[in-house]
């Protein structure tokens, strides 16, 4: 059984850094992709970022525009924690912050439909 729990998140001022983590164990096999999603109220769920390897390759990454360049996902040498680095937040950044990991190689894989493990969320909210 694979379990994927968030820590981190909460409230900064427009400018700010926030660090999130996502630990994922019961992991057997040797490709996975992580991703993060976030879901701000009254909008869908969307991706924010993913990390994907195989065996012992480092990870690709993948983010998407609204984000790239303030954020970074990177993941330990073991693979089993997953960070996620925000700088320069927005007040349009605030959302709940949720992990997914998926049982594939998948770089660039966006589809929150194709992740099958997911964490509770993270709330991150950023003050104007």
């Amino acid at each position: 059984q694979v379990q994927v729990v968030e820590s981190g998140g909460g409230l900064v001022q427009a400018g700010g850094s926030l660090r999130l983590s996502c630990a994922a164990s019961g992991r057997t096999l040797r490709s996975w992709t992580m991703g993060w999603f976030r879901q701000a109220p009254g909008k869908e769920r969307e991706f924010v970022a993913s990390v994907s390897w195989s065996g012992g390759s480092d990870g690709t990454t993948d983010y998407s525009d609204s984000v790239k360049g303030r954020f970074t996902i990177s993941a330990d040498n073991a693979k089993t924690t997953v960070v996620l680095q925000m700088n320069s937040l927005k007040p349009e950044d605030t959302a709940v912050y949720y992990c997914a990991a998926a049982r594939i190689w998948a770089p660039g894989l966006r589809s929150a439909g194709a992740f099958m493990y997911w964490g509770h969320g993270t709330q991150v909210t950023v003050s104007s």
